[in-house]
């Protein structure tokens, strides 16, 4: 029996030179996780020791299934603007919502009504009308007319029940104030009720708390030769910036490898002749680099922290499916 294109450690072996048996000890020490970057809505850190499989379900966790709060009801009172009800709202639904799933349950099938244990009421009730003291000659709409452009802003949180006892803190709202939902003129208005519920990726796009989550492989790059003075040049040039130095040794200038990690892979160096045949690029196997930017619903740190929880759940049911099961 025998097994090619193998990129897991189902079938070990299968690489020269690299043992990829499971061993837990081997795991325990090998394993890390290093944060490189952290910002307000983004974050990049490095996940050492793991297999692809695990990396993938970990991005496919980030995606599909941290939950968040999102429009999912619209009840349209009143909508003379020229967007129609369904693309309303359709574009309600996909403005991320500023509120904490983990205070909240998920809404039961079927059940209509919401509660404030389940729902986030908001409502949007603008009209357009015209600004009397505008000059007779201008044609600018920031002029002639007030509430022409209805902004996220315009939405506001409308308690259901004891939702003010419950959150006396809270501050629901659309994460961001100046997202765009429509266009007015004179006369024409919008009144509508919006409940958000509890969901996931898996379900709609617009439950997705981030807005990419990829990682990508760390870039190994070694020389294979001393490379020097105009073809360390060129080298450079070949590679991202940072990823090669040119140092002065003894008059002559050579290059080096300072920062392999800043390399989008373009392959750029092999269309050289005198260079392809210096330079190795490969990457580490069980080296990940992960990006995670947020939509700004919860910080990036807490969704890596949630996506964790929803793994280990994931396997805490395996192995009760496992014991669950009589052997012979």
């Amino acid at each position: 029996f025998a097994s090619s294109q193998v990129h897991t450690t189902d079938f070990p072996g299968n690489y020269p030179g690299y043992e990829d048996a499971w061993d837990q000890q081997r795991f325990e020490e090998a394993f890390r996780v290093d944060i490189i970057r952290e910002e307000e809505g983004a974050l990049e850190f490095d996940m050492v020791g793991i297999d692809a499989a695990i990396a993938n379900a970990f991005r496919r966790i980030l995606l599909a299934e941290v939950p968040t709060m999102a429009v999912e009801k619209v009840f349209v009172y009143n909508n003379t603007s020229i967007v129609q009800d369904e693309i309303l709202a359709h574009r309600l639904g996909l403005i991320p919502i500023r509120a904490d799933p983990r205070l909240f349950e998920y809404r039961n099938q079927g059940d209509e009504e919401g509660t404030e244990i389940d729902t986030l009421q908001f409502q949007l009730k603008i009209k357009c009308s015209r600004n009397p003291q505008a000059a007779k000659e201008s044609s600018d709409p920031n002029e002639l007319y007030f509430n022409h452009k209805v902004y996220s802003k315009h939405m506001t949180w409308v308690p259901l029940g004891n939702q003010t006892d419950l959150f006396p803190d809270a501050d629901f709202r659309p994460v961001h104030d100046d997202i765009l939902i429509a266009l007015l003129r004179p006369g024409q208005e919008i009144d509508v009720l919006m409940h958000c519920v509890k969901g996931i990726g898996k379900d709609h796009a617009k439950f997705s708390p981030v807005a990419t989550a990829s990682y990508r492989l760390l870039p190994d790059i070694t020389l294979l030769q001393p490379v020097e003075d105009e073809a360390a040049e060129v080298l450079q040039k070949c590679f991202s910036p940072g990823v090669i130095e040119i140092q002065n040794i003894k008059g002559k200038k050579v290059a080096r490898v300072a920062n392999a990690r800043l390399d989008t892979f373009s392959r750029e160096v092999f269309r050289h002749e005198s260079l392809k045949n210096l330079v190795r690029l490969a990457r580490v196997r069980n080296h990940y680099i992960f990006s995670v930017e947020s939509t700004g619903i919860l910080p990036p740190d807490v969704l890596v922290s949630e996506a964790i929880k929803i793994l280990m759940g994931k396997c805490q049911r395996f192995l009760n499916e496992l014991d669950s099961v009589p052997m012979e």
